[in-house]
């Protein structure tokens, strides 16, 4: 027995100890204690020690074979007090099925701490810490325990990795020396690297997509890439009414430049600019354009005469007529076609020229910067992770990119180490869209579940102005409805200050390893559901790799000392004494003149360790 209830409070109680037990004192923080009364068993946790007495809040009733979470009975004045035994600890520590491994206790002697693999996986998870607590470690661990050596074995998962500096390929580059059956892939944004690289098609990326990519600040520009989007598609068709709807969309551009109050020779430089980006055998600069008794080239024919005018002005204006039909109605289905960022930007071109924004002074500038920044992101290094080459449903790019050597790969590790994080965030935002309409189109609703695993999830996850734009943020609209698809986010991150706090509400599971920074303890309390003040003091003396672990995964929070990933992930820190220190090469006979010597080159008298 630990000793006798002296006070009750609201929610804890004062415990004066026994002389026995005295000695000991300081190993009860943290321990769980039992109030034991002859109908009932209440659970407590030591809180603080004050000379010979102890302060335990309760935390919920303890049956045969369950906890229940809150008291709504405080135990009695004469309750007999003691410290948790190994069968009540078992109903704290984890089930024994369909479990995983999570890491031991610390202060129960390393007895390992399991939790139910439906309680860890179908729900959203943030793990925080600060840079070195053992975040990286610990997720390593815990994905590498999902792949044991055994019969039964998680051959359909699919865990897709946004690894922002290259940590994660050490620690599962040996997956498959578990069992044949498992894969690691790794798809890479860097050209120095001998991996797989990034390729997305351009015909599976939405409106929200371009606009993100385009980093579009205005309403009026969702009008012109949803326009541009809807031409391109048109455009990769080769049937007649694609190239009927061309020579439309290209006379219309032609026809309303021709109008505008511009010199003739400003006139002409945009109508040669339209025609030299994009041309059917109708509509180009070589087009013979019949005229009275003669034929003319359509370059010849904006010929600008002494009075700066086009000298074919009614032959221009008749011939481009022909090809304009208002009253049609075009049919802009357009599915099994594929295109590239360069159709993009020409159909841009058409948007911005046939709808006249670049001619509207108030929209001239958002046009421009559309403008602008699809030439750059159509002409620059980016290009290369956006392909065009065939048409490729989501469903068959989903399982592609899932695929290496023939073999399905479990764990598929994005490395954008390579990328600032503006492109950064734009290409985990597309692969969340992506994954999110994937698994709402399944038929058999959650049967493909997906595992977003965001490392440095502050790069990604923050307000923007997608919200303001679209009306919704994708990593919000996951996190509230992913779960029920089968698309969970687990969110890495030694800032929970800059992560959307919507985002971080929907998070069942928490591992907080040490955090010291104000601002995100403060941050973290407001955030996080049903995060306590004894949990942040908890989390304030914990050593590297240790953590505490709350949420549905365990009934109570529990310090998880972490078990070391093996492999390891690169993220430890730089070896400075091996980096900085080299040994001295002995001389062959010992200096006898007491002159100074002349200290020799340092190739010659060094040698690495």
């Amino acid at each position: 027995m630990l000793g006798k209830i002296i006070t009750i409070n609201k929610n804890s109680t004062i415990v004066k100890l026994n002389p026995e037990v005295l000695s000991k004192a300081s190993d009860l923080i943290n321990v769980h204690v039992v109030f034991e009364d002859p109908n009932k068993k209440v659970l407590g946790e030591v809180d603080s020690i004050l000379e010979d007495t102890i302060k335990i809040s309760f935390l919920g009733e303890l049956t045969e074979d369950n906890f229940i979470g809150g008291v709504l009975k405080k135990p009695s004045m004469d309750a007999d007090v003691r410290l948790i035994n190994p069968e009540e600890l078992k109903i704290l520590t984890g089930p024994t099925s369909k479990c995983l491994s999570l890491g031991v206790s610390p202060l129960y002697d390393e007895v390992q701490l399991t939790v139910d693999l439906d309680d860890m996986f179908s729900n959203h998870s943030a793990i925080f810490g600060n840079t070195g607590s053992g975040k990286t470690y610990g997720i390593c661990r815990i994905i590498q325990n999902i792949f044991p050596n055994s019969q039964i074995i998680p051959y359909k998962a699919n865990i897709f990795i946004f690894d922002s500096y290259g940590e994660y390929m050490n620690a599962f580059k040996d997956l498959n020396k578990n069992s044949p059956y498992y894969n690691f892939k790794v798809i890479t944004t860097s050209g120095k690297k001998e991996y797989e690289k990034l390729n997305i098609p351009v015909c599976l990326l939405d409106l929200e997509d371009v606009l993100n990519l385009l980093e579009a600040t205005s309403f009026s520009q969702i009008s012109m890439v949803e326009t541009a989007l809807t031409y391109v598609k048109m455009f990769a068709r080769e049937d007649q009414e694609a190239i009927e709807f061309k020579n439309h969309i290209l006379a219309k551009a032609v026809l309303n430049i021709m109008y505008t109050s511009q010199t003739s020779t400003r006139i002409r430089d945009q109508i040669f600019e339209i025609l030299n980006e994009t041309s059917t055998n109708e509509m180009n600069l070589n087009a013979e354009v019949p005229g009275i008794g003669f034929t003319r080239s359509f370059r010849n024919c904006f010929d600008i005469d002494s009075e700066g005018r086009f000298a074919e002005h009614k032959i221009i204006s008749d011939y481009i007529k022909q090809f304009i039909d208002e009253d049609r109605k075009w049919n802009f289905e357009a599915t099994g076609v594929t295109y590239s960022l360069h159709d993009l930007e020409v159909a841009l071109n058409f948007t911005l020229y046939s709808e006249r924004y670049l001619l509207n002074e108030a929209m001239y500038d958002s046009a421009m910067s559309l403008k602008v920044k699809l030439h750059d992101l159509a002409s620059r290094q980016y290009r290369n992770f956006f392909s065009s080459d065939s048409y490729i449903t989501l469903d068959e790019y989903i399982r592609r990119i899932q695929i290496k050597d023939n073999k399905k790969c479990q764990i598929v590790n994005f490395n954008l180490e390579d990328v600032d994080d503006r492109f950064a965030r734009t290409i985990v935002k597309i692969f969340g869209r992506m994954f999110m309409k994937f698994t709402r189109a399944l038929e058999d609703r959650a049967s493909f579940p997906i595992h977003m695993i965001l490392e440095e999830a502050h790069r990604y996850v923050i307000d923007g102005d997608d919200k303001k734009l679209f009306g919704y943020n994708i990593f919000e609209r996951i996190a509230k409805e992913g779960r029920k698809y089968g698309l969970l986010l687990t969110l890495i991150t030694q800032r929970p200050t800059d992560i959307n706090e919507n985002v971080i509400s929907q998070c069942a599971n928490f591992l907080i390893f040490k955090i010291n920074h104000p601002a995100d303890l403060e941050y973290i309390a407001k955030s996080v559901p049903n995060m306590s003040e004894d949990i942040i003091e908890k989390q304030k003396t914990l050593q590297s790799g240790t953590c505490v672990a709350f949420g549905r995964i365990f009934k109570i929070p529990m310090i998880v000392k972490m078990e070391k990933a093996d492999p390891p992930p690169t993220s430890s820190n730089c070896d400075i004494f091996g980096n900085w220190m080299v040994k001295l090469k002995q001389e062959q006979q010992p200096v006898q003149t007491p002159e100074p010597v002349q200290t020799p080159e340092p190739v010659q008298t060094v040698e690495q360790q």
